[in-house]
Formats: structure tokens, sequence, C-alpha cells
């Protein structure tokens, strides 16, 4: 059994250090997005279909069974393997289910990146702060010391580019249209990871409404935030972990 972790915006694969002890299996195996702690190919578009391909290709290369474990963009790359390349995984986890729903609107900070010459300048500005300036704003958001330090390191142009264009490459109704496909999940197993002070991703309503439709579990980790797997590793690593030991 292989679980692969993707991660999402504006991260690396660092923000995993505090929960893969804690997993229970064979392998685990953290891939890192292009623009994302990787370098972006070149050719690459990094659009949501970009990275739904780059997914799937990566996948094709481990061994089976895959478990598949997405947070935040990783988390939306995730579901659209379940929904459009289901026979390259065994099961799938995801904690931004809610932004597949209907009623879901982009937070704040994405519309920002989302709207022209607005989005280069925020963009612009990330980038141009010291790395301890943005290990210490990712610290008071929820992670570690030791995982901001690491995630603030690997900020670079690669990451801003990437940021742009993939938020660009999902406005509404993108995420909407995708949505609609959300039944098209249920054909693996899957689980919703809801983290009730998440404030990016919609919220527990939107959420659960989503895992219904994708005939998902649901595993709530109560008073985490949206890097729970900093805050709450091991409670988390129990939900997967029992989540997938239904499965054998």
């Amino acid at each position: 059994m292989t679980i692969v972790l993707v991660h999402g915006n504006p991260e690396t694969q660092a923000i995993w250090d505090d929960l893969v002890p804690h997993l229970s299996a064979d392998d685990v195996v953290r891939l890192s997005p292009p623009g994302f702690g990787s370098a972006i190919p070149p050719g690459f578009d990094c659009s949501t279909d970009a990275y739904r391909d780059w997914l799937a290709g990566e996948l094709g290369t481990l061994a089976q069974p895959i478990d598949l474990v997405g947070h935040d963009w990783g988390g939306g790359h995730v579901i659209r393997i379940a929904m459009e390349r289901p026979a390259l995984i065994r099961s799938w986890i995801s904690d931004i289910l809610g932004c597949f729903d209907a009623d879901y609107v982009w937070h704040d900070m994405a519309q920002v990146w989302q709207t022209p010459d607005i989005g280069e300048q925020a963009v612009a500005q990330m980038l141009g702060l010291p790395a301890e300036a943005r290990a210490q704003r990712y610290e008071s958001l929820g992670m570690t010391s030791a995982i901001a330090q690491k995630v603030a390191a690997g900020a670079n142009s690669d990451m801003g580019r990437a940021i742009l264009a993939l938020y660009r490459s999902a406005a509404q109704p993108v995420m909407r249209d995708l949505g609609a496909g959300l039944s098209r999940a249920a054909a693996r197993p899957g689980l919703a990871l809801i983290a009730t002070e998440d404030s990016y991703c919609g919220g527990e309503t939107l959420a659960r409404r989503s895992a219904g439709r994708a005939g998902a579990k649901v595993a709530v980790l109560d008073g985490a935030g949206h890097w729970w797997m900093c805050q709450q590793p091991k409670q988390a690593a129990e939900a997967i972990n029992a989540f997938l030991a239904r499965l054998n």
C-alpha cells in the first residue's frame, strides 16, 4: 500500500512533516506540484487541468495500490483524479470538498489573485517579504515554527507564477462546473476531512454536501484550521488510518 500526499498553495512538501510519522503505511510518497516546491516544466501552463494531468502522470509511475491524500489545492487535484482518472487509485482523501459545491465563493485572497494587475501586485509583495517574515505569518495561521520556516524558504518566482495561473484557471463558474461531476468520485472510496476552523474551503455545510454527492465518508477535526496536519497531526493520522483500514 502506498499513501501519496499532495500539498497545495503556498506550500512545499514540508507541510506533512508532523503527519507522516503517524501514518500506517508501507510507503508514503510526497509529491510536489510544479511551482510549489518543484520546478515548472517547459510548456506547463499551471492550470487546474494541467495539474490533474501532472498528477495522473506521477501516479502512473508509482506502486499500486495507491491511497491518494490531498490538502488545499492538492486536495483539488485529488478530486479531479477521483472524478476523471479513478483507475489510478484505490481511494482518495481531500480536505476541500466544499470548494466544489455550487454555493462556494472563493475566499478574499483567491479573488485578489484572480484579479489582473492586483494579483501580480499581491504576489510581488509576498515574494518581496524576507523569508522570516513569511514564516512568522504562516506560524500565526497554524503552522509549527519548524514547518513554517521550511515552507517560507520555498517561495520563489515559479510559485508566484503558479499561484496566479492556477487560481485564474479555476475562477467561478469553473469550480461549480467541475463540482457537477462529483458523483463520479464515488467510483473509489473517499474521505472528506473537515477542519472546523478552516476559513478557506466553504465551511462544514458545503463540505458535507459535497461529500454526500461524492459518496465519501466524513472525518471532522474539531478545532483545527487550514493547516490541520500541523495542529492535529496525530488525530488527523488516526482518521486517515481508520479510513484506510476499512479498505483492507
